[in-house]
Order: structure tokens, then sequence, then C-alpha cells
């Protein structure tokens, strides 16, 4: 049987993918030309808008990229499963508005700064995973995601309730808003932009530093906001942060603690007769996991400037997990690519598609009866087009893709792939002892 030629748009292929920086490269490059693409037909234009739209799309996509390699650590290496990736993240960010907020505001809290409140969330997140691995690490698997989900509920439930809304310890009243948006403290990078980063962005523009001057002078240039401009910077920030991430979890997969967590995922019994602790593992790796989802959650929101409990519901822990099975769990890379290819196709790209119908056929509001919807195409469009439709669409493509997944690609798009057993190449190592 002969083998099948070469041709140039394989060898182009074979190139392209050659290599996780290369692959991971052309990727990103391609699915933000779509959203580029995708901007322009739904009738966006001027450059300052559409980078505004790429802008908004590359904040979402690097804090899925974060979430997908904490929860990693937890389910990719470990096995453990952790449905309750929205509660640990609630945990961080609202500590940390608690430490932080000052004790003037509407909702106050101790008024200590920043520096203190980000640890502060991060160390009571991973307080918390670790006091809930404790009694779930006796669990199996479905039984740990029913404890785990419970607890992102109670947490969440408790936030939003009355009780917590506004309390007193010791003399000083302290609280979460409760169902109402709370504030949170300035975010860092506006303290590099602006002489008064207390102020709203189009008020504090009047008054730039030197950095923030430079920057807003090159966005009047393309038509940019000061706001728009402000979100860059805070989106590039979120991206160091998510490139040391990554080089924290590879160093820790790496490492011989990396193997014994890998080792209980294969099975925990043969690990424990190696003599590891395999449950101290469970907890110390539980919290670690869940400490970075608070980091998430508090440099998620800190740029938003407030927050509230409906955001920390099931399906904010369901996207991530969609995001990690699409790349595939166990490789890290694999959660960057499964996080962009979500953010892009199925998370941001029902908007587009969404206002590029109504760029199109400029469809009536939807309906309200059945002769209405039946008497032509123009009110189905407008019923199609409507917030809950576009809403009901981004979930009918995560189940369609999460079928043929399970069908065609059950370990993710790179899970297929093999892992090292050690960063040392034993081959090398012989060699030299053959040497010697």
């Amino acid at each position: 049987m002969s083998e099948p030629t070469e041709t140039p748009a394989t060898r182009l292929l074979a190139w392209l993918t050659d290599g996780d920086l290369r692959l991971l490269s052309v990727l990103t490059v391609s699915l933000f030309v779509l959203v580029w693409v995708l901007s322009f037909f739904s009738g966006i234009r001027e450059p300052g808008r559409i980078l505004s739209q790429i802008q908004g799309v590359a904040f979402i996509a690097v804090l899925y990229v974060m979430l997908a390699l904490s929860l990693n650590l937890q389910w990719g290496y470990t096995g453990l499963l952790n449905l309750g990736v929205a509660g640990f993240m609630a945990i961080g960010v609202y500590t940390m508005a608690l430490l932080s907020m000052p004790t003037s505001a509407a909702v106050p809290g101790l008024g200590l700064p920043l520096w203190i409140g980000i640890p502060g969330g991060v160390l009571v997140a991973s307080l918390f995973g670790a006091l809930v691995a404790l009694p779930a690490i006796r669990l199996q698997a479905d039984y740990l995601a029913i404890v785990t989900l419970a607890f992102s509920e109670i947490v969440r439930l408790v936030i939003r309730s009355q009780e917590a809304a506004s309390f007193t310890i010791a003399g000083t009243r302290l609280g979460t808003g409760g169902t109402d948006s709370l504030a949170l403290p300035t975010s860092p990078v506006k303290v590099l932009l602006y002489e008064d980063p207390s102020q709203p962005a189009a008020i504090a523009a009047a008054s730039p530093t030197p950095l923030g001057d430079i920057l807003f002078t090159a966005g009047e240039q393309i038509g940019a906001s000061p706001a728009v401009m402000e979100s860059l910077v805070y989106t590039v920030f979120l991206l160091v942060i998510a490139v040391a991430f990554f080089w924290l979890v590879s160093r820790i997969a790496n490492s011989p603690f990396g193997r014994v967590l890998k080792a209980i995922r294969e099975d925990e019994l043969v690990a424990s007769s190696l003599g590891k602790d395999t449950r101290l593992f469970k907890i110390k790796v539980f919290a670690l996991g869940s400490g970075m989802m608070g980091l998430v959650s508090i440099l998620w929101f800190l740029e938003r400037g407030s927050v509230t409990p409906a955001t920390f519901v099931p399906d904010l822990t369901f996207f991530v997990f969609v995001a990690l099975i699409l790349g595939g769990s166990g490789s890290n890379m694999g959660g960057v690519i499964g996080s962009l290819v979500f953010v892009v196709l199925l998370l941001e790209s029902p908007r587009f598609i969404r206002r590029i119908i109504r760029e199109s056929f400029d469809p009536p509001a939807p309906p309200e009866t059945i002769f209405d919807a039946l008497s032509g195409v123009d009110p189905l469009l407008g019923y199609f087009t409507s917030q809950e439709s576009i809403s009901a669409l981004r979930f009918i493509l995560l189940g369609i893709i999460l079928v043929y997944l399970m069908q065609q690609r059950p370990d993710g798009l790179l899970g297929h792939r093999t892992e090292v057993a050690s960063n040392v190449d034993l081959a090398d190592r012989q060699q030299t002892e053959e040497e010697s």
C-alpha cells in the first residue's frame, strides 16, 4: 500500500502545527482575525470600536485561560472533579472587598491597602479549598462533584443573604451588599494612567500621568477612548499574569509533586503503596487551585469596578469545564487553546451573529402571537435575534460541540498527546553513565 503523497497544503499545515508556541500563535491570530471580520460585518467599521471589540474578547479569553489552568491542576492532573469553581472565585473577590473597601463606603470594609486585600482574598480562597478537601478527599469523583457544587451554591446564597449584606464584627461594620452590586477598590492599573484614579475614566482622563498621556494620545489617532485604552492596558497586564500561571502549572507538572498528582489520577492505590500520602497531596492541590481561582476572580472584577453574586452561578463553572474539555484535560497547552476556542467561537460569536443578522435584515421586534410569527419571515428573524434566543443558541452550540468531541475526540484537541514522565532526558543520562 503506497503512502499518501505530501502536498504543499499538508506540508504547510504540518509546519503551522509543529510546536506548541507556533500552534498557539497561528490559532490566536486566526481567531482574532475572525473577531475583526465578525465586527466588520456587524456594522462596526471604526478602528477604535473594532479595537474595543477585540480587547473585550481578549479580556474574557485570558481570564478563561487562567481558570482552565487552575482547574487543570485539580481535575486534569489529580482527577479531583471540582464543580465549585464559581464558589471559590466568589470567596476570593468578596474577601478582597471586605479587606480593602474604605470604611466610609456605602458597603464598608476594613480599609486595608489593596496589596494586602489581594493576597488576603487568595489566602482565604485557598483555606476554604483545603477545608472543603478535608472531608471530600474520601469521596469518589461523582460524590466529590456533588459536594463541591453544593458548597459553591451555599457560598453564593450566603453572600446574597440579607444577614451578610450588612453585619458588625467587633464594632466594625462590614457587608457583602446582598443581592446588590458591590463596588470594589480602584484598579491598580488606573494608578499608572491617572493622577486621580478614583474618578471615572472620562473625568480622570483630563489629568493623566505621563504614561497615560502617551497611551491616550495614541488612542486618539485611531478613535479609541481613554476607557478603551485603559482596558487594553489591563488586558496586557492580565496576559502577563496568565503567562506566569502557565509557567507555574508547567513547573508543577514536571516536578516530583506533579508526578505524584498524575499517579493519584491514574491509580491512587498504587501511589499510596509507594509511600505517598495521597490525602495530603489532594489537600495541597485543592488549596492551590482554589487560591488561583480566587486570584482570577479578583483580577476580573477589579477591572469591572463592581461585583454581584448573580455572576457566580453554576453556569460559570460549567463554562470553565467546557473550555478545558475542548483543549484536553491534563494538557496545559490544551487548556489555553480550548479557552481561546471556547471564548471566541462559542461564548462571544453568537452576539456577533445577532448583530450581523440585525445589520443585514433589520428584523422587527419578536412576535407576540403565533399568527404574527407565521405571517412572514421578518417576525421569525426578530424572534431568533432576541437576547433569549442568542443565549439559547450559545448552549445549542455548546451541546453540539461536546457531543462531537465525546464521539470523535474524547480527550479534547490536545489531550491525546503523551506526556513525558520526566523533564530530564533519561537516554542522555544512560549514555553519560556508559561513557563514564
